[in-house]
């Protein structure tokens, strides 16, 4: 049985370079891009219009910005590729719209390790993990502004280096207890937040792995990367349970990887310009959507908001795409009357 969704919006020329990354609140999405300026478009509006610009955000551009899955959507992290991380939080002002502003920012690190790369913040927002080009992971405590936590994956120590592979990924899981990466080398370690332990270190991708994901109920860990399928993994054993791959010789690289609210479904986003819609209890793909030729490299699903953005467009799932077209298209469920 498949699922169809349809194209709602999109906002044609977003941003003036690729889209590389992007990061949904209750009522809003970042987007983030390799020109400086960060763009906040409303998601409660049906033609998703710009809400705010955070100009000269990063210098060099922004590769990875990022929100509290399941969180309030009060706080925000965006990483440059100067290694900056910035920290932004919403006014509480209702007079103003919404409005973001600039927190705090943690600067490059470049005497101690690699550079920054991924980002999560932890569902209650209190808490940062970011991953380095030599494999550790670092955990802030954002309120206290302190590094709380590393963890390394090359057998090195926080004075001398990590010396692992490049950790291109990092999710917390919603209930805070564990951290995920993924690696360059294929490798996909979880740490015990509470122990500060690695727990598990997972089999099944031997190529490198551009995102991981947990699952909003914890049970379940998915990561993908340049082997084109998605290995599912148990988090209560560490198994590999089962992978989802298209019925291809040879799958294109999958960039982004996100849960909706059941974990029922996965959204997944790809090189070759297609996002598709996975059943994984069934371990099907249930949709696909190829309106771009060039590259995705982020897909997330919206929070699911209890009113129809416009007659006749229903309360169904929604989810948003974007990459190298420069553009965001917003897609629904279109059964979600």
């Amino acid at each position: 049985m498949s699922k169809q969704y349809l194209t709602t919006h999109t906002v044609d020329q977003a941003h003036a370079t690729e889209i590389y990354s992007v990061a949904p609140t209750r009522s809003a999405i970042f987007s983030a891009s390799g020109s400086s300026a960060l763009q906040i478009h409303s998601t409660i509006k049906p033609t998703f219009p710009l809400q705010q610009t955070l100009p000269n955000a990063h210098r060099l551009g922004c590769h990875h910005v990022c929100t509290a899955r399941g969180g309030l959507g009060n706080v925000a992290a965006s990483v440059g590729f100067g290694g900056e991380i910035k920290l932004w939080t919403r006014k509480e002002d209702k007079d103003v719209n919404n409005q973001w502003e600039l927190w705090w920012e943690i600067p490059p690190v470049k005497s101690n390790g690699g550079d920054v790369w991924a980002v999560a913040l932890s569902a209650d927002e209190a808490y940062l993990a970011c991953t380095t080009s030599d494999g550790r992971i670092h955990v802030w405590d954002l309120v206290g502004r302190e590094r709380i936590q590393t963890y390394e994956t090359g057998g090195g120590n926080s004075n001398t280096g990590g010396g692992g592979s490049f950790a291109m990924a990092v999710d917390l899981s919603r209930d805070g207890k564990f951290t995920a990466t993924g690696h360059e080398s294929g490798a996909v370690y979880v740490f015990n937040n509470d122990a500060g332990r690695l727990v598990y270190s997972l089999s099944g991708l031997a190529k490198p792995v551009r995102a991981v994901a947990f699952s909003p109920g914890c049970k379940r860990l998915a990561a993908t990367g340049n082997a084109g399928v998605i290995a599912i993994y148990d988090m209560e054993h560490g198994e590999h349970v089962s992978n989802l791959s298209a019925s291809s010789d040879r799958p294109a690289w999958i960039t982004s990887v996100d849960w909706n609210d059941t974990g029922e479904y996965l959204l997944s986003g790809s090189l070759d310009g297609k996002v598709k819609v996975w059943d994984v209890a069934r371990g099907v793909c249930v949709a696909t959507h190829s309106e771009t030729e060039g590259a995705l490299w982020a897909v997330r699903w919206l929070p699911k908001n209890e009113q129809a953005l416009a007659p006749g467009m229903g309360k169904g799932e929604m989810f948003c795409a974007a990459g190298a077209n420069k553009s965001l298209t917003f897609y629904r469920e279109a059964t979600g009357m």
